[in-house]
């Protein structure tokens, strides 16, 4: 491509660019409102969503034992040994989190030398809807 066909283009571009700010001003001064595209849903209806697309995606599921606030002065003293009390009292059940979002509450268990988690409470579907808002 020659550098005259370059200049060309840019010029056809600028020119286009230009037109489209001069209607831009007139439709303005005018008060008449621009015309937007309508956005139509031809997705799947939300009361049954195809869930094969997602059932493969891996989240992170954790165990929240309890938690502290603690200064950076306390926590640059910590060493081996130390111990830090959590806002949990003893026997409370663990919140069970995915992806940071609590979904259950449960025990742990030991299971062939294994922690393991027992769900003793699951949040309902609707209430971490909820909760999202």
């Amino acid at each position: 491509m020659s550098d005259e066909e370059i200049g060309s283009q840019d010029q056809d571009a600028a020119d286009d660019w230009g037109a489209a700010m001069e209607e831009q001003a007139q439709s303005e001064a005018a008060g008449q409102s621009v015309g937007l595209d309508e956005l139509s849903d031809d997705g799947a209806p939300l009361s049954n969503p195809n869930l094969d697309v997602i059932l493969d995606i891996p989240v992170k599921l954790s165990m929240e034992v309890g938690r502290t606030d603690i200064a950076i002065r306390n926590l640059l003293q910590l060493n081996q040994g130390s111990v830090i009390e959590l806002d949990r009292v003893a026997g409370e059940p663990l919140d069970v989190m995915v992806n940071g979002t609590l979904v259950a509450h449960g025990e742990v268990v030991v299971v062939n030398d294994r922690y393991g988690i027992r769900l003793t409470d699951v949040i309902s579907p609707q209430e971490r809807i909820d909760k999202l808002r």
